[in-house]
């Protein structure tokens, strides 16, 4: 009778624990449900999903979760002096509507926004004292050391931030970009310009004929492309960088792959000052009269070449780290 007594007794126990497990596993994709749901209702209005504290820690933090969670953290408001978050904003922007409008987009992945002054204590949970920053939080496990972007090495556009996502997810999104018309209508008031030019000096058209003015336009078209605005035109790189730890400002892309605007105008200043250089050299080989002024103009050219170029080869060894080669200044 005992032993009937103890069967019956862990039969019971053992049903118990069945019961309360696959209420435990409904309970858990219920929830899981209404996350996903909850994710996508706000997807759908919004490509990117703005949460507090309370938002972050339910829907990116807590299990269940079968998606990933790529979240940018902040700080958008003007009077935290964030000079790139605007920028940063711009470019995940860009790629949140890419994915949400692209032939893959599934609930797999969804894009989230913190912001400093919405969830100060997100911050402090992940021990961020710089904004921006981009983390991507997986479905399974805790976030790694590679699931933070480092966009001081590689930058923040959404081509880079793209990339970094497929390395963390294996979800491919290719990025579109909004249509640009500033271009096309600079583009058109300039040969609005050239033709009134042209119409009002119909009966004065020697200049068409003058080899400088040929000679400075085809300069002018040169230091342009080769300075990387094309680059810039596609791409839309921040002006310049402001390293959030030590506050110094970085005009010079650190990196092959990448450059900022001011940049692009400081190649061109340095190759405009080489080729004045050298024009200074020609022009004093065939210039007439006091030698003096000859050697005078010699000299001057030969420090602009000498000088401008040196500074071009150090900008050259900052992009590519480990060329050996300098001269005058490292």
């Amino acid at each position: 009778m005992a032993a009937y007594v103890h069967y019956v007794a862990a039969f019971i126990a053992v049903f118990a624990i069945i019961c309360h497990n696959s209420l435990c596993n409904a309970q858990k994709k219920d929830t899981l449900g209404e996350k996903v749901q909850q994710m996508m209702d706000w997807t759908n209005k919004k490509s990117i999903i703005r949460l507090n504290g309370d938002k972050f820690r339910t829907y990116v933090k807590t299990a269940p979760r079968n998606y990933s969670v790529i979240v940018m953290l902040t700080a958008l408001q003007p009077g935290r002096g964030c000079s790139v978050c605007k920028q940063a904003n711009d470019e995940f922007v860009i790629l949140a509507n890419s994915w949400r409008y692209s032939q893959q987009y599934s609930n797999r992945l969804f894009f989230a926004l913190v912001d400093y002054d919405e969830g100060p204590d997100v911050f402090q949970s992940m021990k961020l004292t710089t904004a921006p920053a981009f983390m991507h939080f997986p479905a399974k496990g805790k976030p790694k050391r590679a699931d933070t972007m480092d966009i001081h090495r590689v930058g923040f556009s959404a081509e880079q931030l793209g990339k970094w996502v497929t390395d963390r997810t294996d979800i491919q999104i290719r990025v579109f970009r909004p249509p640009n018309y500033s271009g096309t209508v600079a583009l058109a008031l300039l040969f609005a310009m050239i033709g009134g030019l042209l119409y009002f000096k119909r009966n004065n058209l020697e200049f068409l004929y003058n080899k400088t003015s040929w000679g400075i336009v085809a300069l002018a078209v040169i230091f342009a492309m080769t300075s990387g605005q094309m680059w810039n035109h596609i791409r839309g790189p921040p002006v310049m960088h402001r390293n959030p730890n030590t506050g110094q400002m970085h005009y010079i892309h650190g990196s092959s792959q990448g450059q900022f605007i001011v940049e692009t105008y400081i190649v061109m200043l340095l190759n405009t000052a080489v080729v004045v250089g050298f024009i200074m050299l020609n022009e004093a080989q065939t210039m007439k009269g006091d030698p003096g002024k000859k050697r005078i103009l010699s000299l001057v050219g030969v420090g602009c070449v000498t000088i401008f170029f040196s500074f071009l080869l150090s900008v050259f060894r900052a992009k590519y780290q480990g060329y050996p080669y300098s001269f005058l200044f490292k």
